[in-house]
């Protein structure tokens, strides 16, 4: 992924053709989803091009006969689409380790599962609690973003499966510097802040009500801060997809990414901050990019995975219970393609 171009394949990669077709995927991609938008600029620019084979020699009547180009075969129509989306406290090693599967000392602190329907219409995001209790599978009960602790991204991806009981097809983690480096790429990021507070870490930043451009640290102090709330955790998660939503409306903003040196900026800011799958390859990328160019950018849906409210587990942890029943709902509301439904019966959107 951070290979770089030979210089003759440098040279292609500029031309005029190449770029626009890049930037389009691009900017396709951006349309949907923010921080998958920059690991897609980040492959696209940095892996290195595959060479297209020479044209077969034919004879003149074979290249006179109109059965000899056959008709090219066409993409196969989107189909529904499921990503995980890991904040994570860890650095470049330990992104290394948990990518392996192997145990490292870190823990998932934002965890957003992000669900692209068939028709592409929209983009929803479901929150869910870093301190949920859950089933580990392998471990046991404990609170879910443990799962990235005891197993890395592998066993994150499955415990988060086994709690929704949907196929997550890919996963992305990126660190929470990724935010501050992300924000600071964009130069800056407006966000509308409805709950005005004052951080109680690092350098105590403080929120007034209505919007706010805020930097790459004031950025990372908003979507880290939980300590000044009454209801910690859910407030910062309400913060959490405020901050994304913003960064979506600037990302998708008329222009914004149709610079180059843009583009290149962002990818080489937030690419040390992002590990993906094996699966979200170069062809794969192109694909989703392909299926959400209808995707219109503010048709981004953000809420919590309902939950019973907060408790102490028999070791003493505070944990977050399990609403199982609206856990089911949501489940079944994902499989039967009817998640708009749910949503707006239970008044669950951006934020609720």
């Amino acid at each position: 992924m951070g290979t770089e171009p030979e210089p003759a394949d440098a040279a292609k990669a500029t031309a005029p053709g190449v770029a626009h077709r890049r930037r389009t995927v691009i900017i396709a991609l951006i349309a949907g989803l923010a921080v998958l938008a920059v690991a897609a600029a980040a492959l696209l620019l940095n892996m290195p091009r595959t060479e297209t084979a020479a044209p077969v020699q034919t004879s003149p009547a074979a290249q006179q006969s109109p059965a000899a180009t056959p008709a090219p075969t066409p993409d196969p129509p989107p189909a529904a689409l499921n990503i995980l989306l890991i904040g994570s406290d860890s650095r470049v090693n330990e992104r290394a380790i948990a990518a392996s599967g192997a145990a490292s000392d870190q823990r998932g602190d934002a965890l957003v599962f992000i669900h692209l329907p068939a028709d592409r219409q929209s983009v929803y995001g479901i929150s869910i609690m870093r301190d949920l209790w859950v089933d580990i599978p392998g471990y046991g009960a404990a609170k879910i973003n443990a799962g990235l602790e005891l197993g890395g991204v592998p066993l994150m991806t499955q415990t988060v499966e086994s709690l929704l009981g949907q196929r997550v097809d890919h996963s992305l983690m990126l660190d929470f510097q990724g935010f501050a480096a992300l924000t600071d790429a964009l130069g800056g990021v407006d966000v509308d802040i409805k709950q005005p507070f004052t951080g109680t870490i690092d350098d105590f930043v403080d929120f007034p009500a209505g919007v706010n451009r805020l930097n790459g640290p004031q950025a990372l102090a908003f979507v880290r801060e939980r300590h000044a709330f009454a209801d910690g955790d859910y407030q910062r998660v309400r913060n959490q997809q405020t901050f994304l939503k913003a960064v979506l409306a600037k990302m998708a903003a008329e222009g914004g990414l149709s610079d180059a040196n843009t583009v290149k900026q962002l990818v080489a800011t937030v690419l040390p901050h992002i590990t993906v799958d094996p699966g979200l390859t170069l062809e794969t990328l192109e694909r989703l990019a392909s299926s959400l160019r209808s995707t219109a950018p503010g048709n981004g849906v953000f809420f919590t995975l309902p939950t019973a409210g907060v408790g102490t587990s028999s070791d003493g942890q505070s944990i977050v219970l399990q609403d199982p029943a609206a856990t089911a709902a949501v489940s079944a509301a994902l499989t039967s393609g009817t998640l708009p439904g749910y949503i707006a019966a239970n008044n669950l959107q951006n934020g609720n």
